[in-house]
């Protein structure tokens, strides 16, 4: 009798299909936020200010990281419920995507993230999640959904070769395997090709005049082997940029008390910004 409960409470809560992988909570959580984008005119905004607006809908919630990270074959896991910094800016965005386009089903929502997670929108396995921030910049810029602003804003060249994946397999269950670490490997190859802008931490106060309430901001680092180390929304506040963003240190999301500029300052690890903006439908 012990097993059949336990067995009943770890698959009932699960919604599974083909290769997606959402809990119940997760699903009525997202369904609700789906039926109010429809029942709301959202035809005049900008999809940077949706960003904003579904953004603030996730505060509180609580930060959880590696919900990525399931045993077995890749799946498009999406959780409502506990976000990390990534994971919190790509459901707000597909969110954002659907209102634009007038689309707000479950199916809707699990064809759009897939598009943004996975290169070339196609869950094809493990290698095909856009593991590094600076690869799903360019990647999701290929497909049309955003662009790059950091050159234009101000940016200055951003020397960008990660490789911290390839070097510490250990830490990826998934890089066990031979195929997948190869593959790993000729994805890092790939992005040092690239050139990539960023904005030193020290030349954001100077230009977030630039910066647009609603862009997606990619926080670079000092480290040589890594791209990003934290993501989120440019929030104005007070005529200041700030962060809308899923904080590890406060374990939830949150808009940063501090401007961009004087969050970045703090942590010495953190070098500067990438900006990107929604293209829109």
């Amino acid at each position: 009798m012990k097993r059949f409960i336990l067995l009943i409470f770890i698959f009932c809560p699960l919604f599974t299909q083909a290769q997606t992988v959402c809990t119940l909570e997760s699903r009525e959580k997202l369904e609700g936020f789906l039926a109010k984008l429809k029942e709301s005119d959202y035809s005049g905004k900008s999809p940077n200010e949706l960003n904003i607006e579904i953004g603030q809908w996730f505060l509180a919630t609580p930060y959880v990281e590696k919900t990525l990270e399931l045993p077995g074959s890749e799946k498009l896991v999406i959780n409502l419920t506990g976000v990390d910094c990534t994971t919190f800016l790509e459901t707000v965005v597909t969110m954002s995507r659907l209102a634009e386009a007038g689309e707000f089903t479950f199916e809707d929502f699990e064809r759009e993230l897939e598009k943004l997670r996975y290169r070339e929108g196609n869950n094809e396995g493990y290698p095909s999640r856009l593991h590094y921030f600076s690869d799903w910049i360019f990647e999701n810029e290929q497909k049309g959904i955003l662009k790059d602003v950091t050159k234009e804003v101000g940016g200055s060249p951003y020397a960008n070769a990660p490789s911290f994946m390839s070097e510490n397999p250990q830490f990826y269950r998934q890089l066990s395997e031979s195929e997948n670490l190869d593959a790993i490997k000729e994805t890092e190859s790939k992005i040092e090709k690239r050139g990539y802008f960023y904005i030193p931490k020290g030349e954001i106060a100077t230009l977030e005049k630039n910066i647009q309430s609603g862009d997606l901001i990619a926080i670079t680092t000092s480290m040589p082997n890594l791209d990003i180390v934290h993501t989120g929304f440019a929030f104005e506040k007070n005529g200041r940029i700030h962060l809308l963003h899923a904080s590890s240190k406060n374990m939830k999301v949150e808009i940063s008390e501090k401007p961009l500029s004087d969050y970045l300052a703090g942590n010495k690890s953190q070098s500067g910004i990438i900006v990107s903006r929604l293209t829109g439908k």
